[in-house]
């Protein structure tokens, strides 16, 4: 079983209403404190437990620190910026984590830079140089699909032609005419992808990191670029992308496909693709977060007698058993018929709550007219008290 993982605020230590800025400074001493390169000569276990905190810290950094990630997570919490299953930074390597998310530590750094000689935040450990090259990143792309409240409840997999940067058919993402033998090592930076400047201050001697302006923080420049695409290594096409949508979304979610987004140049990391839910209207059922209430109009004599109907739900008619002499307003609850609980925040179903509405005839023959005339009188047919005060109490709790 997986281990549950822990609240991103919790991981960073800060409070919910924390500021941006108290965010980044949590998340950078604890980058500090975990990073590998600081854990000297402690055991095995203590450096893969540094590794796993340093990789959970940067995780819940990658969502908080995002506006718009941190919002669907306040909202949805792990389901809204994917899914609560497993760590997605902890399956990945730490080389993965440096090159993918380094723009993460660029900004909190100030762009690499190391005060004489001491712990470098990309890779350099202490005594500086080491510098990783600026990997590339696609851009994200926006969908909107409709669902019905049928496929919310069963979860649906959608297909959508996407158009959108795919990499070069001919160079391969390589930006080059012939390869990457036409791609050499930027004589600026020499294939480190940054450049060092040294300066002194108050606080002695400063070496700072900032990209190289030749490559791009790539390390390599490409001599004879490709016809196809230019040298970016992209190109626009179509691609048919596939969504699995989970079951239980509402209206307003994002489902996020990672990875389906642009194409990066220079076989950057691909951008992701977030798919906006849109539920339709449902003609027979209201939804409540995971209930579903369902109207169900009875006539008089199966009001005064009791009777079985029959109510939809989500997966097929049921039958339902009406006691005698039940009242308009009368609430009756199917267990486990409503939609099922997003992972992460229940489990099993909600429930299909019943209201009974009765059905007063709008016009009468003859003869049923002079049978109600009959029943007027009926010491049976008038509400007693108590039945006054329990309509009233119900009605009144409608306005509470």
């Amino acid at each position: 079983m997986a281990e549950q993982k822990r609240d991103y605020y919790e991981v960073l230590g800060v409070a919910k209403t924390a500021t941006e800025q108290e965010i980044k400074a949590a998340y950078k001493k604890m980058a500090i404190k975990y990073h590998p390169d600081r854990q000297g000569d402690k055991s095995e276990a203590e450096k893969k437990e540094a590794e796993a905190k340093f990789k959970e810290a940067a995780e819940a950094y990658d969502v908080l620190h995002d506006p718009q990630k941190r919002q669907r997570y306040d909202q949805f919490g792990f389901a809204g910026v994917g899914g609560a299953a497993g760590g997605s930074y902890q399956n990945m390597s730490m080389d993965d984590i440096f090159s993918q998310f380094g723009d993460i530590f660029s900004d909190l750094f100030g762009g690499g830079a190391s005060f004489g000689g001491g712990f470098n935040p990309f890779g350099g450990g202490f005594g500086g140089g080491g510098a990783r090259r600026q990997q590339h990143r696609g851009g994200d792309l926006r969908l909107k699909v409709r669902l019905t409240l049928k496929e919310c409840a069963t979860g649906v997999t959608k297909k959508f032609k996407v158009r959108k940067k795919v990499t070069c058919t001919h160079c391969h993402g390589s930006g080059a005419e012939n390869g990457s033998g036409d791609a050499q090592t930027c004589p600026t930076c020499h294939g480190s992808g940054y450049v060092l400047r040294q300066q002194r201050s108050m606080f002695g001697m400063m070496q700072t990191q900032s990209v190289c302006p030749d490559c791009g923080g790539e390390g390599k420049v490409i001599k004879n670029k490709c016809h196809l695409c230019g040298g970016t290594g992209v190109q626009t096409g179509d691609e048919v992308v596939e969504v699995k949508i989970p079951a239980g979304v509402a209206d307003g979610m994002v489902v996020t496909v990672p990875g389906k987004g642009d194409a990066a140049i220079h076989n950057g990391v691909p951008g992701d693709i977030q798919v906006f839910i849109e539920v339709e209207q449902d003609k027979d059922f209201i939804r409540q977060d995971n209930d579903i209430i369902y109207n169900l109009l009875i006539d008089l004599p199966t009001a005064v007698l009791g009777g079985s109907v029959e109510v939809p739900t989500l997966d097929g008619k049921v039958k339902l058993k009406i006691e005698p002499g039940t009242q308009p307003g009368k609430v009756l609850r199917l267990r486990g018929k409503g939609l099922p609980f997003l992972q992460g925040y229940g489990y099993g179903n909600g429930d299909q709550i019943v209201n009974i509405s009765v059905y007063i005839p709008e016009s009468l023959s003859r003869g049923e007219k002079e049978m109600f005339e009959k029943l007027r009188d009926s010491e049976s047919i008038s509400p007693t008290q108590s039945v006054k005060n329990r309509i009233f109490n119900h009605f009144k709790h409608l306005f509470e």
